[in-house]
């Protein structure tokens, strides 16, 4: 499981999950499976997201050793 700090991101500056889907290029449903922890974002979509609200993807995910596929 990837967590994020999209939600966190998101509601402190009152951006609807719609809204984020839209400037990203996504569905909603993607947005809520990655405030779940349902779903990795790929890298582009990582950066899209991180991007979007101006921090770092390190900032954004929280990226778990355990994780790791290398």
């Amino acid at each position: 499981m990837m967590q994020t700090k999209i939600m966190q991101y998101r509601k402190e500056r009152k951006v609807t999950q719609e809204e984020l889907a839209e400037a990203v290029n996504v569905t909603r449903q993607t947005i809520i499976s990655l405030e779940n922890g349902k779903y990795k974002a790929s890298l582009v979509l990582a950066h899209k997201i991180s991007q979007f609200f101006g921090v770092a993807i390190e900032e954004m995910f929280i990226f778990d050793k355990e994780d790791e596929n290398l």
